[in-house]
């Protein structure tokens, strides 16, 4: 198979071209081709508004292909072998357990179902569908179901996000990852597409066909079921309790319970399981038209290209504020997961079609920045704020504030052309009520830095609404090498776990745990 790069072609091209600029590169027939797949695809505005769609394709011809290409003198050709990621197999009678189905415990228990261990998921939520039923009369009416919501649930708080796939990793289970996600209902273009997204309404579905197979290999999913206690022997796992004083034996549990479970955290702390406060980063997220992204990042509004995104970053002396899961076309939606107090995140279908464009604008915190002591030091400032929030309107509407206003001080009256699309509605403030001094001064700072990057960001109509807290972990639940707790058996895994940071990487963790169990069974 040989891979050509660099192929450059207008946004409205037609798809045969990229067979006909193929051949080119490599001075033959397109006759001679007999097969072109996209290996990826990416979009170039450096020159805008010339913007061009750039491919990397791997072709099959016919005749020799090391010949063909040395004949071709083309220079962004080589030969290329697929390496595939394989499951490892596995004969043990030891059922291991899996705790949250988010795509660490997603990725987790399919690897040891597909290796013939038939896990058993416990989740604390609810399934996909009745999830998306019961979020949806959250955003319309502001009553919060603390069991399940946009933190909790099959799939975790990633189905409820913009379902972004990219990450700063370079794994090779990642192409198997996402064949994963196209085998459960995902569209094909996330295989190549250089910035993979699913979208919220397509990875409702995409979460529950991933669960059907994990069943059909012989797995268990439990849902409604929260594990509530470790049970130990000479510091080694030999069980779980449940919320419903049920006894559950394994010895190999994946502890994949995402960033916002709070009282899981709690518990284990109680029981002493080694843990520490770690970094993270809380905010706002802003809101401006999707058009004046396009135009500031295409140099047009009307090319025939995606909605465009953008990923900012400002560094100051003491923090960084940088804009995290950007949303194009996409909405603010309403992510507490506890009575009384208030959380945004953001969330965009498959088409990216709203009017608005969304991004988290976060300040990075670090453990010394906590007025709270102790490995819970920052969940705890999360909660403060939050409630803080809620305190604003005692109810689910999140505060919200205008940038120019917040540039200068004063409350903001209401919206001018970005209308916030958070559901219920917003409380027109002045954010410095709420957030913390360190995070308002430090965005304060950052805005007009921003806005020379990308033209429009700090306009004084764009929208910010907070508070955003749950970014990542505020905790990390220590583990070895072995991937293991000081208790045996315990895995603690993903994002809540504070070793991952986005669906795809979340998914990478929850895959390794599963192999070093696999490996561990074997020996």
């Amino acid at each position: 198979m040989i891979r050509i790069r660099e192929i450059a072609l207008a946004p409205e091209h037609n798809p045969n071209q990229l067979i006909v600029e193929a051949a080119r590169a490599l001075k033959l027939s397109p006759a001679r081709i007999r097969r072109l797949t996209i290996s990826r695809r990416s979009i170039d505005a450096r020159k805008k508004p010339d913007v061009k769609i750039v491919y990397t394709v791997d072709v099959e011809i016919d005749g020799s292909e090391s010949k063909t290409l040395r004949a071709s003198g083309c220079k962004r050709a080589a030969i290329v072998t697929e390496k595939r990621y394989r499951v490892p197999r596995c004969e043990s009678n030891c059922r291991p357990v899996v705790v949250g189905f988010g795509p660490a415990g997603m990725f987790a228990a399919l690897v040891l179902a597909m290796a013939g261990l038939k896990p058993l998921v416990l989740e604390r939520g609810v399934d996909a569908k009745t999830r998306k039923e019961q979020v949806e009369r959250y955003f319309e009416t502001g009553n919060l179901d603390c069991r399940s919501n946009v933190q909790f649930g099959e799939g975790g708080a990633g189905t409820f996000s913009d379902g972004k796939l990219n990450t700063g990793v370079n794994n090779p289970r990642i192409g198997w990852i996402l064949e994963q996600f196209v085998k459960a209902g995902a569209r094909e273009n996330i295989l190549y597409d250089a910035k993979p997204h699913i979208g919220t309404d397509v990875l409702v579905e995409v979460v529950q066909n991933i669960r059907k197979r994990i069943i059909s290999l012989g797995g268990e999913v439990r849902f409604c079921t929260q594990v509530t206690e470790l049970v130990t022997e000479d510091d080694r796992l030999i069980g779980l309790k449940t919320e419903h004083g049920e006894f559950v034996s394994c010895n190999h549990a994946v502890f994949a319970i995402g960033h916002s479970a709070r009282d899981t955290f709690a518990m284990l702390h109680e029981m002493g399981v080694p843990m520490e406060p770690k970094p993270f980063a809380m905010g706002v997220r802003i809101e401006h038209k999707q058009s004046m992204v396009n135009k500031a990042q295409y140099g047009a509004e009307d090319l025939p290209l995606p909605p465009a995104d953008y990923k900012l970053v400002e560094h100051l002396e003491n923090g960084t504020v940088y804009t995290f899961c950007m949303c194009p076309g996409g909405y603010v939606v309403a992510a507490a997961s506890e009575d009384d107090g208030v959380v945004t995140n953001g969330m965009s279908n498959a088409d990216r079609d709203g009017e608005n464009a969304n991004s988290a604008l976060l300040v990075t915190v670090s453990p010394e920045d906590f007025p709270y002591s102790g490995a819970l030091g920052g969940m705890q400032w999360q909660r403060e704020i939050e409630q803080r929030a809620y305190a604003l309107s005692k109810s689910a509407w999140a505060p919200a504030q205008l940038v120019g206003d917040f540039l200068s001080g004063k409350i903001s009256a209401g919206p001018m052309d970005v209308i916030p699309s958070y559901r219920p509605g917003v409380v027109w403030c002045d954010l410095h009520d709420v957030l913390p001094e360190k995070i308002t001064a430090a965005l304060a700072k950052a805005l007009p830095a921003l806005d020379g990057r990308l033209k429009g960001f700090a306009s004084p109509s764009a929208v910010m609404t907070g508070p955003e807290t749950r970014s990542s972990s505020p905790v990390r639940i220590l583990r070895n090498e072995s991937r293991q707790s000081s208790v045996k058996g315990f895995y603690p895994t993903g994002e809540g776990a504070g070793y991952a940071g986005g669906i795809m990487s979340a998914a990478i963790d929850g895959m390794m745990t599963a192999e070093k169990i696999i490996e561990e069974m074997t020996g």
